[in-house]
């Protein structure tokens, strides 16, 4: 049973969904495809999105778990969350051409490391373990990195300078969580050094801003996006700090339980940066049919930033592969 009295409308945010990263990810296998045609491997998920991922495969993709698993002289594309330098190494040995999607945001935490790692300094990298791009981080320097998985880790962190220890941190983390994480460093080693820049990226930061404004005035937010998502995850943890009775992540709008409009009259609704905006469409259709048809946009934040495609898509890539069989197999 759903809510009887009051109206009902649904606060949507904006901006939400694909980010700049993102969207040059997945126009980067669509383009792969469309020059050199299937199959074009692709290590690890190009991005955490269920309906992407199902997507690109009906087109020809093929989705690994390692570049070991890719038969020689094919394309490999790396996913937007990055690699580490031995990947890039496993490729070559395998004789495959590679087409980096690495989102720039994070390659610039790449840099970072490895400018850090090169002048000695330990290198604490607030993140979550087994994240994607946590390991492909910690592989531009293991020697140097220690990764700290949120403030109840910080006892257990060890330096052998303090006062040549910088902090790091994966892009898509709650900005909130990692501030708390930063300060619990601080606290510890007071000459903890910063990055030149954040590192959580701006859509991150502008989604969970979004969020929180939702969240202030809404009964039910409903976050699309999936569960591997760590973007998509921490977005209803902001709107569950943020005081919002209940906040839920689904893919589809069929894993919205109609149970939860109980005593509703507001819905925020917004998606996280791997999510295509018809999946929200599904949504906004799915409310609309239960009686939530008035839609209110919640605009915090303009995003125009945009980024180029990979440079290894200017270049003949099968031509390329096949030229590294011919390599190995002459003994060259």
């Amino acid at each position: 049973m759903t809510a009887t009295t009051g109206s009902r409308r649904v606060l949507l945010a904006a901006p939400r969904g694909y980010c700049a990263g993102v969207d040059r990810a997945v126009i980067a296998v669509e383009k792969a495809l469309e020059q050199y045609g299937a199959p074009i491997y692709v290590r690890h998920e190009i991005v955490h999105n269920k309906y992407v991922v199902q997507t690109l495969e009906k087109k020809g993709a093929i989705f690994v778990d390692q570049a070991t698993e890719v038969p020689a002289g094919n394309i490999v594309m790396f996913s937007a969350h990055g690699v580490a330098p031995s990947v890039h190494d496993e490729a070559r040995q395998g004789q495959l051409a590679t087409i980096d999607a690495t989102c720039p945001l994070v390659t610039k935490v790449h840099k970072e490391a490895v400018r850090f790692a090169n002048d000695d300094f330990d290198i604490l990298l607030i993140g979550h373990e087994g994240h994607e791009e946590v390991i492909g981080t910690s592989g531009e320097a293991p020697d140097h990195i220690q990764l700290v998985d949120g403030p109840e880790d910080v006892a257990n962190v060890e330096v052998r300078d303090p006062e040549r220890v910088v902090w790091l941190s994966q892009t898509t983390l709650s900005v909130d969580e990692t501030m708390e994480t930063v300060d619990a460093l601080k606290a510890k080693f007071p000459g903890l050094i910063s990055p030149p820049s954040d590192d959580i990226c701006y859509a991150t930061q502008n989604r969970q801003t979004a969020i929180k404004e939702l969240a202030a005035q809404s009964d039910l937010v409903i976050v699309v996006g999936s569960k591997n998502s760590s973007n998509s995850q921490r977005m209803v943890d902001v709107a569950q700090q943020a005081g919002c009775p209940a906040a839920h992540l689904v893919d589809f709008a069929s894993e919205i339980d109609e149970a939860w409009l109980d005593g509703v009259s507001t819905v925020g609704v917004s998606s996280g940066a791997s999510v295509p905006d018809v999946l929200v469409e599904e949504v906004l259709a799915w409310l609309s049919e239960k009686g939530y048809g008035d839609v209110e946009i919640v605009k915090t934040a303009d995003e125009t930033l945009t980024f180029s495609l990979p440079k290894e898509l200017r270049r003949d890539l099968r031509a390329e592969a096949a030229a590294l069989i011919e390599e190995r197999t002459s003994g060259k």
